[in-house]
């Protein structure tokens, strides 16, 4: 608020000063209270309000004890109101403040980080995957970052890859995975009907490409659709159709369908394109979290087990 009205310091400084001196005044008319009683030592003070006939709402002074305390509380307030920032735009004769002690903690949080990552900092991503405590932080991160798209397990989804098999676009080598996190991955299947043909064109490739992994097809569309695969759709899905890790294109050799199976589904694919993204991650995690990560992901695909969970393996037999 402070952005657009300049007095804003003076005008919290007001507020707390005069609540200050409002409750100084009141416990100082509470501290000159006294009860007037008459010779008989009765009571004669008190606000006229009777019930029952005799049952009088008397004016007491407040308990010493109660008044004692009253007062140590405004002096703390005012010990308090010198030492940290309270005053508008006081800040303490201690320096305190939000932002500062948010800075300090997180200098203590990266410090103890550091502790924690030096051990990882020269060892091997495939010893990193196999120690216990690198990968239960790999998780962390994971689940923290990475499971709104490829889920919790890291199966993925339709159009989100899943990290526990052998398939990779780009590659499933510790390198090619540091520099997926590291710089993302832009992965664009442009629009090929125009490539290809008619409609008629377009679906004799969409059953060669079916033909490729063995799944449901037209033999006879698929044989027509050959050619013209190997034409428009071999430069970077192999003449095999086999991809190619270094533009992202998928093997369609086997029976895994990033963004859906079957006739149509591939039509169009082929007809529309698509544009997956990876976002880089380098501004998120340090190059440790990063090695760490990679272990996980790189664990994950290759059936990586801690030593702790090979023994409790070896005892379930």
């Amino acid at each position: 608020m402070s952005d657009f009205y300049g007095g804003w310091g003076l005008f919290v400084s007001a507020i707390v000063i005069a609540g200050l001196v409002y409750c100084i005044a009141v416990l100082w008319g509470a501290a000159r209270h006294k009860v007037i009683r008459d010779a008989q030592g009765n009571v004669q003070a008190d606000t006229g309000h009777v019930w029952d006939g005799d049952l009088r709402e008397l004016n007491n002074p407040l308990p010493r004890w109660w008044l004692v305390l009253f007062i140590l509380t405004v002096v703390f307030s005012c010990v308090y109101l010198y030492l940290y920032p309270g005053l508008g735009e006081h800040k303490g004769l201690l320096g305190w403040s939000q932002v500062g002690q948010l800075q300090d903690e997180i200098k203590k949080a990266k410090a103890s980080e550091e502790q924690v990552y030096a051990k990882f900092r020269t060892a091997s991503v495939e010893d990193i995957a196999r120690d216990p405590q690198a990968r239960a932080i790999g998780e962390r991160l994971f689940l923290n970052n990475c499971a709104a798209c490829h889920g919790s397990d890291a199966r993925g989804a339709k159009s989100f890859p899943n990290l526990t098999d052998k398939d990779w676009l780009h590659g499933g080598s510790p390198e090619q995975i540091t520099q997926t996190l590291v710089e993302g991955r832009r992965g664009q299947m442009p629009p090929m009907a125009a490539a290809v043909g008619s409609g008629e064109e377009v679906r004799q490739v969409a059953n060669y490409v079916l033909s490729l992994s063995g799944s449901a097809h037209n033999p006879l569309l698929a044989q027509l659709g050959k050619d013209k695969f190997k034409a428009a759709c071999a430069a970077c899905h192999g003449a095999e159709g086999k991809g190619n890790h270094a533009v992202g294109a998928p093997n369609l050799t086997d029976k895994i369908w990033l963004h859906g199976w079957g006739e149509q589904a591939v039509i169009e694919m082929i007809n529309k394109g698509k544009l997956n993204v990876m976002p880089a991650q380098k501004d998120r995690y340090s190059p440790e979290q990063i090695k760490v990560l990679t272990a996980y992901v790189w664990g994950l695909s290759n059936g990586v087990q801690t030593a702790e969970a090979k023994t409790a393996d070896v005892s379930a037999k």
